[in-house]
C-alpha cells in the first residue's frame, strides 16, 4: 500500500473517531485508533488487515467498540520517523503503536519510543532486541514482544545444568547488550531451585571493545585455564575474529566447549561442534504483528470495564499535559497474558519485556550448516520454560565420541598444610644445602617465599601427609607442599588495605585468591568457610573438648567441695535452711496445711513440722543434685582460650548462648595452639578449648594433661577444594574409599592412637586412679556429722516426748481425784436428801414400820448404804441447823432438807 492509500486510510480514520468526541464526557470511548511503524507494505496489510479481523471476536472487542489501522512505515533516518510519528500517528489520536524494525539503521525504534513515550502513549515492538530498551527511565512506555537478547542466559543455564559443567569463560563486547547478558547470567547462575545441586560460576570474564582486529593475546592468557567451556556474546564481525584466532590456537579442537548467542552463529566461519540459540519467530513480523494487537485490545477491554479512558493526545505541541490514560494502559498492557499466541506464550515482566519466549538449539555439524538438536519450550503443565535436548545428535568439536568434560585437569597440585600435631609434624633442616628429609616426611617451605626471603628448609610428617601420599598414587596427580604464610587457618576480617571490605587470610585467603589448589590439614568444616571454598566429605570426625593441668595428686578432706566455691557452697546452705522456713511457715499458716489438718484429724504424727521441711528440703537437694555448666557460666578466676581465627573461634562467635563465654576467652585467645598448650603445661592458662583429637593426643603424651568434659560442637575434617575445583569429587570419592578399607584406621592407630610416647603414662601409673578413703574422707565426715546431728534430733524429740508422757499422766490422776471427788459430793447429796424425807415422815405421824420400810426400800440402794451423818460432817454441828437443800423426789418436785 502506497502513500495514497495512507491518506485515503488516515482521512477516514479522522472522520470515523471525531464521532468518538460528541459523546458524553462521562462515558468511555467506543472508537480506538491504532498506530503501526513497520518494516513493509506486507506488514502494514497484515497490521490492517489483523485490527479489522480483532473487530469481530467478541471475546476481545464489545460489542459497541470498535478498533481503527493508522500506519506508516519505517524510514532509517530517526528523525524523519519521529516528525512522521507525529503527524501522521499521534495526531489522529492513537492510543498505541506497534513498531517494528527499519531495514536499515538502528534508530528508528528508539525514536518512535522517545516520540510516544514523551506522551504515554504505548509502544509495542515486534522485533527490537536491544538491552536498552528495558531502560524504564528512558523508553518510559516501552513493551515488547521478542525477548531481549540478554535474556538468552537463561537457555544458557539450563544448557550448562544439563550438560553438568560448573565452570565456564565468559567472553562478551563491552556494549550494552554484552554487559546486560552477563548481569543476568550471573543473576540466573545463583538464584538455581533448591533441587538443583549443580551450581554454575563463571571462572573468568573476558571483556572487549567492539571492532576487534585480533583477539590472540586474550585468548592465549586463558588457553591454559582449568575452564575449558567458553560462552561468547559478540556481534557478526567480532564473532569471525574470535573464531578465527581461537581456531590458529586450537582451542576449538577436541576438549573444548563452545555456546555462542545468535548474532556469533550467524558469522561465516562458526566452528564445527558450536552450539547457539535461535528465537523463534524471531522474524515472523506476522504473527508478532497479530499477537501484539489481540494483547492490546484484552488491555483495553480490561481497561474499559474499570476505568475512566480519556482522549489520547492530538497533537506534539502541546508538551506541558501527562496523558494519564497512557500510563494506566502501559500497566495493563503488562498484565495481559496471550496463552496460546501465534508466537506462544505471551507475557511480560516488568520491564515489559516478553517472557517465556522459546528458543531453537542449534549445533554447527559442517562448516555452514546447523541442525537442531533442542529447543527451549513453556511446558504448561509445570508452569515453566524447559529445555528438550537430543544429546545422542550433537557434534562436539573435534568430532570426540564422549561429551568434553569441559575442564581440563592439571596433574600437578599445589598443597597448602599447617603444623599441627599430630595431623603435621614440621621439622626445620639444619643444614638446607647438605641435609634432606626423611623418607616418610615431605618437603615444604613457606608458601610464596623466595630463597632470597627465606633460606630456611622444612619437612613434614604426621597424619595428613600420609594421607596426601595415598590421595596422589589413588587418583594420580603430583603435588607440592607449603607452609601457611601466616601460621593461620585463616579469619574472614577487614584489612588496612581493603577499604572496609573483608578478605580471608591464612589458609582459606590463600585458596580463595586462587594462588593454591588443596588444603591438606586438620581443616574443620563449617559454614563460613564452606560458603567460600568447597569441602570434601569429611577424613575425620571430631569435636570439641578442654585441656586442663591435672590438679595435685595430694587430697585434703574438703578436697569433695571442690566443684563449687566457699561463696556458692555458703548460698547453698543457706538457701536450704531458709526453704525449709519457708515451707513450714507457709503450711503451718495455711487452713488446708498438713500441719492443721493434722491436728484436728488427731493425727499428730501427720502435722509438717519443722524438722520435717529441713528433712525434705535436704533430701530434694541431695536426689537431684546441683549441676554448673562452666563454659556458660564462668567463674572470674577461671581463664581459657582458644586459637585466633580458627573454626573452634568462630563457633564460639556463633554460639549465642556461650557470648559470656566468648567475651572472656577473646582477650585470651593465641596465635597457635602450640603457645596455648605450653601455657597451660606451665599453669599460664588454666583451660584450653580445641579440637578433641589434638588434646586427645596431648593428653596421651604429657600425663600431667587430661581432657576435660563431653564432645561438643561435633564436626569433621576435610580437605578443602577452590569452588568447582575438578578434584572434589575424586578427592571425596577416595576418601570414601579409605574409610571402607580401613586406612583411615590405620592412620588413627598410627598417629593419634598410638603416638610416640603414648605408653609413658601407663608406665607412670600402672593401675587405673581410683578414689581412696583419703580422697572421700571429707564426704564421710559430713555423713557421720549428719548422723550425729540426726542422732541428736532423736534425742531431743525422746526427752521431749518422755516429758509429754509425764504431763499426760500428771493430767490423768488430776482428772481421776476430780471424778472421785464428784462422786462424794453426789452421794452427800443423795445422804442428806434421804434424811430430810425421813424427818418428814416422822413429822407427818408416819411411825409404821411398813410404811417407813416401804418408803426406805424406794430409794436407791447408794442411799440406804450412806454412811451416817454424823461421819459426813464432823464436829457437833447439827445438821438441822444448816440450810435446807432440795432433794428430787420421784413425783418432778424438790423436797427442802
Amino acid at each position: 500500500m502506497g502513500w495514497t492509500n495512507v491518506a485515503l486510510v488516515t482521512t477516514s480514520s479522522v472522520l470515523l473517531s471525531s464521532l468518538v468526541f460528541v459523546t458524553a464526557a462521562s462515558k468511555n470511548p467506543t472508537y480506538f485508533n491504532i498506530g503501526g511503524v513497520l518494516s513493509n507494505n506486507v506488514s502494514e496489510f497484515h497490521f490492517q488487515e489483523t485490527i479489522a479481523h480483532v473487530n469481530f471476536d467478541s471475546h476481545y472487542v464489545p460489542r459497541g467498540t470498535t478498533y481503527y489501522a493508522t500506519a506508516i512505515q519505517m524510514d532509517a533516518n530517526p528523525i524523519r520517523t519521529a516528525l512522521s510519528v507525529c503527524k501522521y500517528l499521534i495526531a489522529h489520536r492513537v492510543y498505541a503503536v506497534v513498531v517494528s524494525h527499519p531495514l536499515t539503521g538502528d534508530l528508528s525504534p528508539a525514536a518512535v519510543s522517545y516520540t510516544s513515550g514523551f506522551y504515554h502513549i504505548p509502544v509495542i515492538g515486534i522485533s527490537s532486541r536491544d538491552s536498552a530498551f528495558s531502560d524504564k527511565n528512558i523508553h518510559v512506555s516501552f513493551l515488547r514482544t521478542v525477548p531481549p537478547y540478554s535474556h538468552q542466559a537463561d537457555v544458557w543455564v539450563d544448557l550448562l545444568k544439563h550438560f553438568g559443567y560448573k565452570k565456564v569463560i565468559f567472553i562478551h563486547s563491552s556494549d550494552t547488550d554484552g554487559r546486560a547478558l552477563l548481569g543476568r547470567f550471573q543473576t540466573t547462575s545463583q538464584n538455581l531451585a533448591d533441587d538443583i545441586d549443580i551450581k554454575v560460576a563463571i571462572d573468568s570474564v573476558i571483556e572487549f571493545e567492539p571492532g576487534l582486529v585480533s583477539f590472540t593475546d586474550q585468548l592465549s592468557e586463558y588457553k591454559s585455564a582449568h575452564a575449558r567451556v567458553y560462552l561468547l556474546y559478540a556481534s557478526k564481525s567480532d564473532a569471525e575474529v574470535i573464531f578465527r584466532d581461537a581456531s590458529l590456537l586450537n582451542m576449538t579442537d577436541e576438549g573444548y566447549v563452545w555456546i555462542v548467542t545468535e548474532q556469533a552463529l550467524d558469522a561465516e566461519n562458526v566452528p564445527v561442534g558450536v552450539l547457539g540459540l535461535k528465537l523463534e519467530h524471531a522474524t515472523d513480523e506476522k504473527a508478532h504483528i497479530k499477537d501484539s494487537i489481540y494483547v492490546l485490545a484484552s488491555a483495553l477491554r480490561d481497561m474499559n470495564q474499570t476505568e475512566n479512558i480519556t482522549e489520547a493526545p492530538k497533537d506534539c505541541d502541546n508538551s506541558g499535559s501527562v496523558w494519564e490514560t497512557g500510563k494506566l494502559l502501559f500497566q495493563y498492557i503488562k498484565k495481559q497474558i496471550l496463552f496460546k499466541g501465534e508466537t506462544g506464550k505471551v507475557a511480560f515482566d516488568d520491564n515489559g519485556d516478553r517472557i517465556n519466549a522459546e528458543y531453537d538449539v542449534i549445533n554447527i555439524q559442517e562448516i555452514g550448516r546447523g541442525l537442531v538438536v533442542g529447543q527451549y519450550l513453556y511446558n504448561n503443565e509445570h508452569n515453566r520454560m524447559k529445555l528438550h535436548l537430543e544429546k545422542e545428535n550433537i557434534v562436539w568439536p573435534g568430532r570426540p565420541e564422549k561429551m568434553p568434560a569441559g575442564i581440563e585437569i592439571p596433574k600437578h597440585i599445589k598443597v597448602l598444610t599447617i603444623e599441627e600435631k599430630p595431623f603435621v609434624y614440621v621439622r626445620e633442616l639444619k643444614n638446607y644445602i647438605d641435609e634432606e628429609c626423611a623418607p616418610d616426611e615431605i618437603p615444604c617451605p613457606h608458601f610464596n617465599t623466595t630463597p632470597k626471603e627465606d633460606t630456611r628448609a622444612f619437612c613434614c610428617k604426621g597424619y595428613c601427609m600420609d594421607l596426601l601420599r595415598e590421595l596422589a598414587k589413588t587418583i594420580n596427580f603430583t603435588y607440592n607442599v607449603s607452609l601457611s604464610p601466616d601460621g593461620q587457618f585463616g579469619s574472614y576480617i577487614i584489612k588496612n588495605n581493603t577499604a572496609g571490605k573483608k578478605e580471608w587470610t591464612g589458609l582459606i585467603g590463600e585458596l580463595v585468591a586462587d594462588r593454591a589448589d588443596m588444603i591438606v590439614a586438620p581443616l574443620t568444616i563449617n559454614p563460613e568457610r564452606a560458603e567460600f571454598i568447597e569441602f570434601s566429605k569429611p577424613f575425620k570426625y571430631q569435636g570439641i573438648t578442654i585441656l586442663e593441668k591435672k590438679p595435685s595428686r595430694s587430697s585434703t578432706l574438703v578436697s569433695f567441695l571442690q566443684p563449687f566455691s566457699n561463696t556458692l557452697w555458703i548460698l547453698v546452705m543457706v538457701s536450704v535452711h531458709v526453704v525449709a522456713l519457708v515451707l513450714y511457715l507457709l503450711d503451718r499458716f495455711s487452713p488446708f496445711g498438713r500441719f492443721k489438718l493434722a491436728n484436728t484429724d488427731g493425727t499428730e504424727e501427720d502435722a509438717l513440722n519443722l524438722s520435717s521441711a529441713i528433712w525434705f528440703a535436704w533430701g530434694v537437694l541431695l536426689n537431684s543434685g546441683i549441676g554448673e555448666v562452666r563454659l556458660r557460666n564462668t567463674m572470674e578466676n577461671l581463664t581459657c582460650a582458644t586459637v585466633k581465627g580458627s573454626a573452634v573461634d568462630m563457633y564460639f562467635r556463633r554460639q549465642v548462648e556461650l557470648s559470656n563465654m566468648y567475651r572472656t576467652m577473646e582477650a585470651n585467645n593465641y596465635d597457635s595452639a602450640e603457645q596455648a598448650i605450653a601455657d597451660v603445661k606451665t599453669g599460664k592458662l588454666m583451660a584450653f578449648i580445641w579440637d578433641s583429637s589434638r588434646l586427645d593426643f596431648e593428653a596421651a603424651q604429657d600425663c600431667e594433661l587430661v581432657t576435660a568434659g563431653e564432645l561438643f560442637g561435633r564436626s569433621g575434617y576435610g580437605i578443602g577444594l577452590k569452588k568447582g575445583s575438578p578434584w572434589a569429587d575424586k578427592v571425596t570419592l577416595a576418601i570414601l574409599d579409605f574409610h571402607e578399607s580401613g586406612f583411615m584406621e590405620e592412620l588413627d592407630n598410627r598417629w593419634i592412637l598410638l603416638g610416640n610416647m603414648l605408653s609413658k603414662c601407663e608406665q607412670y601409673e600402672k593401675t587405673p586412679n581410683t578414689l581412696g578413703l583419703k580422697n572421700m574422707a571429707g564426704v564421710f565426715i559430713l555423713v557421720a556429722a549428719g548422723i550425729m546431728g540426726g542422732v541428736g534430733l532423736i534425742v531431743i524429740e525422746v526427752v521431749y516426748k518422755k516429758h509429754q508422757v509425764r504431763k499426760q499422766k500428771r493430767m490423768e490422776l488430776a482428772r481421776h481425784a476430780a471424778d472421785k471427788w464428784r462422786g462424794t459430793v453426789e452421794k452427800r447429796k443423795t445422804l442428806r436428801a434421804t434424811i430430810a424425807a425421813q424427818k418428814r415422815l416422822k413429822a407427818n405421824g408416819l411411825n409404821d414400820p411398813g410404811s417407813v420400810s416401804l418408803s426406805v426400800e424406794a430409794l436407791p440402794r447408794s442411799v440406804i448404804d450412806m454412811p451416817s451423818p454424823v461421819r459426813a460432817w464432823p464436829g457437833s454441828c447439827d445438821v438441822r441447823q444448816r440450810s435446807p437443800i432440795p432433794i428430787p423426789v420421784p413425783d418432778g418436785s424438790d423436797m427442802i432438807v
